[in-house]
């Protein structure tokens, strides 16, 4: 795979901060930004409303293939629409993104997004946000960064998140549903969850959002993949 647009990868686990990170880096510098998650998310969101079983795995590879889906960016944040409706909300539920955990798991559903998530490298360059774009998508990448951060601080953001949003949820019920999608990702055959060999490991329990898009711009910039901001 080879392309003149620099791609940033940026994997790790749920509730690191990938997505907003990624969005505010590709933002300031105005890159491209791809949440590979969604693509995942919306496979799920789409076998569900068609009432496709989650282990039929053709099928499953048929959908992620014909996705009718288009990102509105607006900013820093995005509208996501599939088929036409606005899936922005629903995919980031508890719920879609444990489905869309053992969809990704599928070898044929893998296969089926991989050219579509690599169409998104365009100039002036891109910003990738997944679990394995630098070891399996963008494996040329010239910056890979991990970012992780403990369990109980990734139950922790996302039990904040859902009170802003008026939902009510058991913060222990969300730490074992972080800890049990960790093991299925680290666990599964096909590209699991796990730093390339030269990826930047930032532990991001104990940084802020601003400081960890700060060091990330430090980093292309020192690699002469950005200009400085």
């Amino acid at each position: 795979m080879s392309d003149s647009a620099p791609v940033l990868t940026i994997d790790g686990p749920g509730g690191a901060g990938k997505g907003t990170i990624s969005r505010l880096v590709a933002a300031r510098l105005g890159w491209h930004l791809l949440d590979s998650g969604a693509l995942y998310r919306l496979t799920a969101l789409a076998a569900v409303k068609h009432e496709v079983p989650l282990d039929d795995e053709p099928a499953l590879a048929r959908i992620a293939a014909s996705l009718d889906v288009v990102f509105l960016a607006e900013g820093e944040s995005a509208t996501v629409l599939l088929e036409g409706q606005d899936a922005t909300t629903a995919i980031r539920t508890e719920q879609v993104g444990d489905a869309a955990s053992r969809v990704a798991a599928l070898p044929a559903v893998r296969q089926a997004l991989l050219q579509r998530q690599r169409d998104f490298r365009k100039a002036p360059g891109l910003v990738a946000d997944g679990r394995d774009m630098g070891t399996v998508v963008f494996t040329d990448a010239p910056l890979k960064i991990f970012l992780t951060a403990s369990a109980e601080e990734r139950a922790r953001r996302r039990h904040l998140q859902l009170r802003e949003a008026g939902v009510d949820a058991s913060l222990s019920s969300l730490l074992k549903e972080i800890q049990a999608r960790d093991a299925r990702d680290m666990q599964r055959s096909v590209a699991p969850l796990k730093p390339a060999i030269d990826a930047i490991t930032l532990d991001t329990t104990r940084l802020t959002i601003p400081e960890v898009v700060d060091r990330l711009t430090e980093l292309l910039t020192e690699r002469g993949l950005a200009s400085a901001t």
